[in-house]
């Protein structure tokens, strides 16, 4: 039913400017659409980003949306590293910390967030 259908990010944010900012300028995402200060279109490789202004912004516990670098991982860590762009360090069994970089079974993983305080990943498969 959904499978030949493309899915959207769907990211909630208290401070839609501020969020535009980190997305477009830091994250370096196409502005597609702006629609009333209230809802941000972005675009992500051959898919999309929706940021909306939401009072529920950042009470997610757990990761919003994951991007597949391939094996641009660790420069792509070390450009948004630049940026000011920090990452989270989690304890999880059978996976060493290489840096900022989570590794286990040749999967290697970062987890960064938003201003919002949104769980974002970068993983290289």
């Amino acid at each position: 039913m959904l499978r030949d259908n493309d899915a959207i990010a769907t990211i909630p944010v208290k401070d839609i400017e501020r969020a535009r900012h980190f997305y477009q300028d830091t994250l370096g995402f196409e502005l597609v659409e702006n629609r009333e200060n209230e809802v941000l279109s972005l675009k992500s490789g051959r898919s999309s980003i929706l940021v909306y202004r939401s009072d529920f912004a950042g009470t997610n516990k757990a990761t919003a949306a994951t991007w597949a670098v391939g094996s641009d991982l660790d420069e792509i860590v070390q450009a948004l590293g630049a940026k000011g762009v920090g990452f989270e360090h989690y304890e999880m069994p059978n996976t060493t910390l290489r840096g900022d970089v989570h590794v286990s079974d040749g999967m290697q993983v970062a987890w960064f967030k938003d201003p919002d305080e949104n769980i974002l990943c970068i993983v290289n498969g």
